[in-house]
């Protein structure tokens, strides 16, 4: 019987993913053109003892960000990062980036999303297993271009 080598590197991939995914919170966390970071691995989440108790490997690799400048930094974001993809799916191998308002929540009322805590200044990442650093650095790079 063959066995099938995506599962079998499953349990690696998830440490990566949500290894990463904390670095790359924490430095979003820090950054002056960030607003708001949600991701229970951070010990500033309202979440974070319920994630510690009920995620004992960690929260996993999706976290949500809302920019200071609205719509348009969220644009010029989207427009900047390289190494993330603009794609609406989660949990690949490869680090995504989506406009939530815009995609995943299009046709839903600016009341609905923000009852769900989706606004126009919502960017969403699901983290991949790059090199934390590189994705780091293009976050930055992109983040940075919103003083410009």
């Amino acid at each position: 019987m063959q066995r099938c080598g995506v599962m079998e590197t499953l349990s690696l991939r998830m440490e990566r993913h949500v290894e990463n995914a904390h670095k790359v919170a924490q430095f979003l966390e820090s950054h002056p053109q960030i607003l708001q970071v949600s991701y229970p691995g951070l010990e500033s989440s309202p979440y974070y003892n319920l994630a510690k108790k009920y995620f004992p490997k960690g929260p996993g690799a999706i976290l949500s960000i809302r920019l200071k400048g609205g719509l348009e930094a969220a644009k010029k974001v989207l427009e900047r990062v390289r190494i993330f993809d603009y794609m609406v799916n989660v949990g690949d191998a490869k680090s995504l980036i989506v406009h939530s308002a815009t995609s995943p929540h299009f046709g839903q009322s600016k009341e609905q999303r923000e009852k769900a805590g989706v606004f126009d200044d919502t960017l969403r990442l699901s983290v991949g297993i790059e090199d934390a650093e590189d994705l780091i650095s293009d976050l930055r790079q992109a983040l940075d271009s919103l003083y410009e």
